[in-house]
């Protein structure tokens, strides 16, 4: 492993790995390296990493500096450099009437040497050229003949998809394109569609050319003799992208129906004729499965108060006001005091009977308000005894009375507990 980092040199796409030499440089950085053309300015893409020792091309370039606020101006002052070149060498080609067109002008960072980028259709005998350029400059001159693809990365532009060249945003290098690629796409071989501002075959194209191939293997081809759901026919068309067909059955009068690719059974692929193909029965057709939709369980977070199975305790339950019916579940007491009837079992006393309750007498104007009754201690509850006083204590429980809504009073009561007959 080899740590290295990664630049971007200006007006291109492609990273090149130099040796930062000790130096800590972080993404988006400017850096002067070292090249094999003398020092050049660039711009990190990619801090200091690791790379395997098969990944670099030795020797490996290493950097000279960070970019200081001096080299920083050297580099504006560069293009200015490089706009009078262009105005002045296209001057000079039109003096020496060559066949040639300019593209760009690139200066290095030195200023020690001048590159121009042209196009030619031939070879361009560009010597005089290049005495006269010199002689202006007092620099070393270059010349480099480039092809189409070249000046649409070097100017840029945008294609018929509305979006900038993909050579000038990310392409390392160009891809190789054919006119097979568009055919495997069933795409229109018009010149205008799929070629784009270079004149050359969109880059595109090469992008989705493996999907196509894929799904061409599971698909029939055209005029291919297959047997569906609704009898033998021949394919007219395949749809690749969503794996259809569309076949015309034999003796039907309707336009051709599509199908899916699982739904037939190729019985020749490709041309030919019917003669010695045995023709099976007939598939049958496919039907999506549709996912079952999930009911949604309720979650219960807590477990109510009267389910517990701490509060089996008899003092606990009444103390929380629930009562347990005949199935031994739970019953809660309803609001003004009343009680689920429910059934006894054999051989338990009847219950007490209810006493009856006055209603709430009316307050007479200048009476002091009555102080509460003091209430008795809790006690555990004890079993139901007889009215009549009969029982294992013989004495009958006091109950306790509940409260309404509509008074403050109370009925009034003996001293022995028993409610008053008026």
């Amino acid at each position: 492993m080899t740590e290295v980092i990664s630049v971007r040199f200006r007006g291109g796409c492609k990273n090149y790995y130099f040796d930062p030499k000790g130096i800590s440089v972080k993404m988006g950085d400017q850096v002067v390296v070292e090249t094999a053309q003398g020092p050049e300015f660039a711009t990190c893409t990619e801090g200091n990493h690791e790379v395997e020792d098969s990944a670099i091309v030795k020797p490996l370039c290493a950097v000279m500096r960070m970019a200081t606020e001096n080299d920083r101006r050297t580099v504006e002052y560069n293009k200015k450099k490089e706009s009078e070149a262009f105005d002045i060498c296209e001057r000079k080609i039109a003096d020496h009437k060559l066949d040639m067109k300019l593209v760009n002008v690139s200066a290095g960072f030195d200023g020690s040497k001048i590159v121009f980028y042209f196009t030619a259709d031939g070879r361009v005998d560009f010597r005089e050229l290049v005495r006269d350029l010199a002689g202006v400059f007092r620099a070393r001159i270059e010349l480099r003949q480039i092809g189409v693809r070249d000046e649409a990365k070097m100017i840029g532009g945008l294609g018929i998809c509305g979006r900038p060249f993909c050579c000038s945003q990310f392409l390392d290098g160009f891809l190789p394109v054919s006119i097979k690629m568009a055919k495997t796409q069933n795409l229109s071989l018009n010149p205008a569609k799929i070629s784009g501002t270079c004149g050359r075959l969109m880059c595109c194209l090469k992008y989705e050319q493996n999907a196509y191939e894929d799904a061409a293997k599971r698909m029939p081809k055209a005029e291919s003799f297959v047997q569906t759901p609704d009898g033998p026919g021949n394919v007219k068309s395949v749809d690749l992208l969503r794996e259809t067909m569309k076949v015309s059955l034999d003796g039907a009068t309707e336009p051709p129906k599509c199908y899916r690719g699982c739904e037939v059974c190729v019985l020749r692929n490709g041309k030919g004729g019917r003669d010695g193909i045995e023709i099976p029965e007939r598939p049958a057709r496919y039907v999506e499965e549709k996912p079952e939709e999930e009911i949604p369980t309720p979650v219960i977070t807590a477990t109510p108060f009267y389910m517990a199975p701490e509060l089996e305790d008899a003092p606990v339950r009444e103390k929380m006001g629930v009562e347990s019916g005949e199935s031994g579940k739970p019953r809660r007491r309803h609001r003004g005091g009343r009680r689920r009837t429910t059934g006894k079992p054999a051989g338990e006393t009847a219950p007490q009977p209810k006493a009856e309750i006055k209603p709430p007498q009316e307050e007479k104007k200048g009476t002091k308000p009555r102080p509460p009754k003091p209430q008795p201690p809790k006690q555990s509850p004890q079993p139901p005894k007889a009215e009549n006083g009969e029982g294992d204590g013989g004495e009958a429980k006091r109950r306790r009375r509940p409260h309404h809504r509509g008074g403050r009073g109370r009925g009034k009561s003996g001293e022995d507990g028993t409610p008053k007959s008026e």
